[in-house]
């Protein structure tokens, strides 16, 4: 072989070789390159390009059972007397000796001259310091027509309920006796004006399904729901008559249905101490002074 053939044979073949070389080296030097992360799994549906991904609704919880609400117990029955004759220590343990303790004790709100006499600081002093709650009676009327005879009534009640220191809150009772002539349109004058004063309107009297009072008295729901619903209700229906504490009848006076009846006077003119016998539903002892 000629010298110049060889020389071209050798230069290429070191050219071949430095190329092999350098694509090797190119390949070690690069970097790696790891995968991409997937991105996690979405509870969705694929779907096809242009509509919306379609999601499974997740089931409902079941729902809980909740408990009954529990029945409301009755109120509890009390015991007391009311009396239209001066309160003083000897009178109250006359009641204490002969009849029992009572929660509760009613008394007029001013003396009406031979009928009763008022309510005094000394009394209220004596009942309080015994426990004793007061029912405040409002009797210096002996007609029980008009509205506007209804509302006069109720603010001279009033008056007198804050000169002698009533709190706001508690109840006044008109004392509507068998004997007065009485209308559905009194009674709402009476409840009206109370109810938009401090005090609680309440009223006392024979509520029978005979008696002339109950008819006014459901007259008086029809015409405004008010009578009945705002209303504390003391009916005097005395059977069998006055008792002891001990020997009190069972909660139950004859009035009709729809007149909710939260104080019973079930026995009048006991011949000891001057008292009436009454039994009173715990419910509304937050009205009583």
């Amino acid at each position: 072989m000629k010298t110049g053939k060889m020389i071209w044979v050798i230069l290429l073949s070191a050219f071949l070789i430095l190329s092999i070389l350098l694509v090797f080296l190119n390949q070690n030097i690069m970097p790696t390159t790891t995968e991409p992360m997937k991105e996690p799994q979405t509870e969705t549906d694929t779907s096809k390009e242009g509509e919306a991904p379609v999601t499974h609704p997740q089931p409902e919880p079941e729902p809980q059972l909740q408990p009954a609400p529990l029945p409301e117990e009755p109120p509890q029955i009390l015991w007391g007397v009311d009396t239209a004759s001066k309160l003083d220590q000897a009178f109250l343990q006359c009641v204490v000796d002969n009849y029992g303790k009572p929660s509760v004790f009613g008394r007029y709100l001013e003396t009406k001259e031979g009928v009763s006499a008022g309510l005094t600081p000394e009394e209220v002093e004596l009942l309080h310091q015994q426990g004793i709650k007061i029912i405040p009676i409002y009797n210096h009327f002996t007609n029980a027509t008009a509205y506007e005879s209804g509302a006069q009534e109720a603010q001279a009640a009033i008056t007198y309920a804050q000169q002698i220191g009533i709190p706001e809150g508690k109840a006044i009772f008109a004392d509507i006796e068998p004997t007065y002539p009485v209308e559905e349109n009194f009674i709402r004058g009476w409840i009206d004006t109370l109810l938009v004063s401090p005090y609680k309107p309440g009223i006392y009297g024979v509520f029978t399904n005979e008696s002339a009072l109950t008819a006014a008295y459901q007259a008086a729901i029809a015409a405004n729901q008010n009578v009945q619903s705002q209303t504390i209700i003391w009916s005097s229906n005395p059977n069998p008559v006055v008792t002891p504490k001990a020997n009190a009848p069972e909660f139950h006076p004859g009035a009709p249905e729809n007149v909710p009846v939260s104080i019973w006077q079930y026995g009048i003119n006991g011949e000891t101490c001057n008292i009436d016998t009454n039994l009173i539903q715990s419910n509304i002892l937050d009205f009583l002074w």
